[in-house]
């Protein structure tokens, strides 16, 4: 055999090359091809992750399973009605009809199989097949914590719902709720309001905004995150898409933090979904009185985590160590009572000035805890503003919260190193 030249040896690299680019195109094209099937078969209301993975174990492709017989369907594992559904699918819609409609609608569909699809939510026992979005889904979503609660919240659980999001947020984790009215809706602006990421999660198709209050807010949550949800375009939410939505919040996150529900509220299916994900469950506490608490009142009495400010939410979470970057690593806590009993905490130098805000906070708390609304008055900033000076103040280690909204100051000294 004569010996290759290295021209010829060139040459066959770049065929080679040529060839294993084509294969990879091909592939491609053949996983966005196998895509629509996927979406159309996303429209048969009795397919769920069950029938999913039968049809993806038999057939490999769901374009065979989406030109498959009633005979060959059957064989599969798809029971009468579903496999009746399929066939009645294949004759009244089009996979690449429904992918047209997507793309004049905006909205970006990923299958489980896809890389674009969040790993947090395939780990649960039934992540949609499908799951549907306008917006922009990052791998950095893995770090989330969902905030649900009453559509009718006190000023008490708004306030509460705004410190945690805005607490979240400036961790660098991603806000997760559903678009309701009330504690989602505070939930998500603030998260935004912050320079955070969120996502909201719907019970309908991405081309019904529910409620229609949210629409704006919907627009602006695409532009700092993402809308999904598991139901195709033109669904209209209803009783029973709700709460199987409620698995997907659950899903997304870490963990979701319950802000004033009544023992009826649909946040309690998100609560019931994280237990099954094996997933934590945190409760901001209510007033005993007060209806809208009795059921976190009583899931904390039953062992979830009782959250009075953002560092119960990391901490719990291992992701401690982001409070603590937040924490000025120059200053060591002295006891309260080393304090002497003269010397008013306005008049501490810990050798930071900080924002304005934060100095006309600092001058009004002593070691004698103080509500957020007596705080606010006595400052004259508006609550907004109060809320998340507080948060950030606590962050840094400068106060603390001792009870409901109640906070103090933690008088610092400058660390002693021994050399």
């Amino acid at each position: 055999m004569l010996p290759m030249t290295e021209t010829a040896s060139r040459c066959l690299t770049i065929l080679a090359c040529a060839i294993i680019a084509t294969m990879e195109e091909n592939s491609i094209n053949a996983t966005n091809k196998d895509t629509e099937f996927w979406v159309a078969l996303s429209r048969v209301p009795q397919l769920g992750t069950v029938e999913f993975r039968r049809l993806e174990s038999y057939f490999g492709k769901l374009e065979n399973a989406w030109n498959a017989d009633m005979k060959e369907l059957k064989a599969a594992g798809i029971e009468d009605r579903p496999a009746q559904e399929i066939v009645a699918a294949r004759n009244n819609s089009s996979p690449d009809d429904e992918m047209a409609a997507l793309e004049r609608a905006g909205v970006t569909a990923v299958t489980w199989n896809d890389l674009g699809y969040p790993s947090r939510l395939k780990e649960i026992a039934d992540p949609p097949a499908v799951l549907f979005y306008k917006g922009t889904l990052l791998a950095s979503d893995d770090r989330s914590v969902a905030i649900v609660g009453t559509r009718s919240p006190t000023t008490y659980g708004r306030e509460a719902a705004a410190v945690l999001s805005r607490g979240l947020a400036q961790a660098g984790l991603t806000v997760v709720s559903g678009l309701a009215l009330g504690i989602d809706g505070v939930a998500h602006r603030t998260a935004l309001e912050s320079g955070g990421r969120t996502i909201a999660v719907l019970a309908g198709g991405l081309d019904r905004v529910y409620p229609r209050d949210h629409t704006v807010l919907f627009q602006q949550i695409q532009e700092q995150g993402a809308v999904v949800s598991e139901q195709a375009l033109g669904v209209r939410p209803d009783s029973r898409s709700f709460p199987r939505r409620n698995r997907l919040i659950s899903g997304l996150s870490l963990g979701s933090v319950v802000i004033e529900a009544a023992e009826g509220s649909g946040a309690r299916h998100t609560v019931y979904h994280a237990l099954e994900q094996d997933r934590e469950v945190f409760c901001v506490p209510g007033s005993i009185f007060s209806p809208a608490s009795d059921f976190t009142n009583r899931m904390i009495k039953e062992g979830a985590k009782l959250v009075m400010g953002i560092t119960d939410i990391l901490e719990e979470l291992n992701i401690a160590e982001v409070a603590l970057r937040a924490k000025s690593p120059k200053k060591v806590l002295n006891p309260l009572e080393d304090v002497p009993e003269q010397l008013s905490f306005a008049t501490v130098d810990d050798g930071d000035e900080g924002e304005p805000e934060e100095q006309v906070l600092l001058s009004q708390l002593t070691d004698s805890p103080a509500h957020i609304d007596d705080i606010q008055r006595s400052s004259g900033l508006p609550i907004t503003t109060v809320s998340g000076t507080l948060t950030m103040l606590e962050l840094k280690g400068n106060i603390k919260q001792v009870g409901c909204m109640h906070y103090i100051r933690i008088r610092e000294t400058t660390a002693v190193y021994d050399n």
